[in-house]
C-alpha cells in the first residue's frame, strides 16, 4: 500500500489558499477602479442648506 504525501497535499492546499486570495485581491482592485471610474462623473452638492432662505436651524 502506497503511502500518503502530506507534503505534496499541503503544498497543494497552499497554492490553492494563495490563488483564492490573489483572487480576491484582484476582485478589490477592480471594485476600486470602477469605484473610482464612477466618483467623478457623480455631482458634487456643497455642504449646507439646499435653501438658503430656509432658516429652520437658526432660531432668530
Amino acid at each position: 500500500m502506497a503511502r500518503q504525501n502530506y507534503q505534496f497535499e499541503k503544498r497543494q492546499r497552499d497554492l490553492a489558499k494563495k490563488k483564492k486570495q490573489e483572487e480576491k485581491r484582484l476582485r478589490k482592485q477592480q471594485q476600486k477602479a470602477a469605484v473610482a471610474e464612477d466618483a467623478p462623473a457623480a455631482p458634487e452638492t456643497p455642504p449646507g442648506p439646499s435653501d438658503p432662505s430656509s432658516d429652520e436651524g437658526n432660531p432668530a
